[in-house]
């Protein structure tokens, strides 16, 4: 056979190649977060966006999506054809999506996704998904999902917000010249001498023993329940040092105050001799903690105002604009005492103060932070500084507490004369366990102290959120299911 000779036309051959060409030359879509997308920016540009599917909503020619990714509150609307609908795609699915990024005719978006293609990448049945489109769900039936919660806008929100606090710790300290030190998670100490541990052991430590080996830790030894001491280690080299991790505590508790495991912000300053130094950084981290997340997360930190504890941003103004208050431990003491609330813990003098006496005092003081200082000796643990005053004795220590919440920081003076540490350890039976720690004294010791923060109890203060359990992602508490 002849070979057929095919003969086109120039202009027919010039189209080939200019789509060819055009094919081949197109710039792949820019992929964008969906906070990028929302952000107007990027108009009229090819881009590709990935997240989870909040909304469906299917009419004869069209397909209306609302797609997040947990970069924002806001959603990005997805507009298709209806041919681009799948059964698949529904509320709670994973998609990935490319399109013309587009000014919006509707008033409640700025910019749309006038999507070519819709790619499914997980479904999900929202028949058995245990949160429902258009349905505000409380925290309390949320809290029963802690493997799905981060899917809801009340959680992702406070992640967001979680995060930016995070941040904004670390660039406080960091501005005022302080190093950050990583400090251990096991320890042979009880910083706070409370006794509530978590001792650590290898699984195979018994048979090891039975075998004639040795334990894997020479002493026993915990989780720790504060980084103090470490961080008082490092202050013998540096003017400021602070930490930010886990803290652990074996407390039977089933409150919505307590956790097991929860995250610590602590510092220590040298070169100090006044409680007045303490408080001035307390009253300082969290203003400017609070001021960058009001600036970085208006719309989540709205979000709790508003939805979740509605009128909590007056208490937050009015935190924000007043100087923090201070009294004395007597003095708290005697306004208890002259009150005529009936409080189920004793208000004599000597006694601790429990949360009920410190939501009193912040209220009675115009319900906004109160620090309380010079708390009697007996109280404090081994390293407060002894203020050396009669008849009462009380030592150097201070606490913040703030409204809703009691207790948000408490912080002391250490004891930095040799011979009073030496008694008061000796007294304690603990002069040979915290030898290391005479030591600090010994050589090159300065004057110094320091302070620890409990960052839920933060969150729990700036967004008005009664659970502790509610502002941390995995909550660890007595006799909670580990994930």
């Amino acid at each position: 056979m002849l070979p057929v000779k095919m003969c086109i036309s120039a202009s027919a051959a010039s189209r080939i190649i200019f789509q060819c060409l055009r094919f081949y030359c197109q710039k792949p879509p820019k992929k964008l977060r969906i906070c990028e997308a929302v952000s107007s920016s990027d108009m009229g540009t090819n881009v590709k966006v990935q997240g989870w599917v909040r909304s469906v909503r299917h009419q004869k020619q069209n397909l209306f999506l609302h797609v997040n990714d947990g970069s924002s509150l806001q959603s990005l609307q997805v507009v298709a054809s209806s041919q681009l609908n799948h059964r698949l795609l529904t509320f709670g699915s994973a998609v990935e999506v490319s399109g013309l990024l587009v000014k919006s005719p509707s008033r409640r978006q700025e910019v749309e996704l006038q999507a070519n293609q819709i790619h499914v990448v997980g479904e999900c049945n929202p028949v058995d998904f245990p949160f429902k489109v258009k349905e505000r769900h409380d925290l309390e039936y949320i809290r029963q999902f802690p493997h799905l919660r981060c899917r809801t806008n009340t959680f992702s929100s406070l992640l967001r917000i979680r995060s930016e606090a995070t941040t904004a710790i670390q660039l406080y300290f960091r501005d005022k010249g302080y190093v950050q030190v990583h400090t251990p998670v096991i320890t042979s100490n009880d910083c706070e001498g409370a006794g509530e541990l978590f001792q650590v052991e290898p699984a195979f430590q018994e048979k090891q023993e039975e075998d004639g080996g040795q334990p894997f830790f020479s002493v026993p030894a915990y989780l720790v329940v504060s980084g103090q001491l470490h961080l008082e280690v490092i202050a013998g080299a540096f003017p400021g040092v602070f930490s930010f991790g886990p803290t652990f505590r074996a407390e039977n508790s089933q409150s919505r105050r307590h956790l097991a495991e929860f995250f610590m912000v602590e510092a220590e300053i040298s070169f100090t001799q006044s409680l007045e130094d303490l408080m001035k950084v307390m009253e300082e981290m969290f203003r400017s903690t609070t001021e960058h997340l009001l600036a970085q997360c208006p719309e989540d930190v709205a979000l709790f105002h508003k939805h979740v504890t509605p009128g909590h941003n007056d208490n937050v103004d009015l935190m924000m604009k007043s100087s923090f208050n201070v009294i004395t431990y007597t003095e708290a003491i005697d306004i208890l005492n002259r009150s005529s609330q009936k409080f189920a813990f004793e208000t004599d003098w000597g006694c601790d103060l429990q949360t009920e006496h410190e939501k009193y005092l912040v209220k009675h003081c115009g319900n906004i932070p109160l620090f309380v200082t010079d708390y009697p000796y007996t109280l404090k643990p081994f390293y407060a500084r002894d203020n050396l005053d009669k008849p009462l004795h009380t030592v150097a220590a201070v606490d913040l507490l703030v409204p809703g919440v009691g207790e948000l920081c408490g912080g002391t003076l250490r004891e930095e004369r040799l011979d009073l540490l030496k008694t008061r350890l000796a007294l304690a039976g603990l002069d040979e366990t915290y030898r290391w720690y005479l030591d600090l004294r010994r050589f090159g010791s300065v004057p110094h102290g320091g302070f620890g923060m409990g960052f839920e109890r933060y969150l729990q203060c700036v967004l008005g959120v009664d659970n502790i359990r509610d502002v941390i992602p995995f909550p660890r508490y007595s006799h909670s299911c580990l994930l």
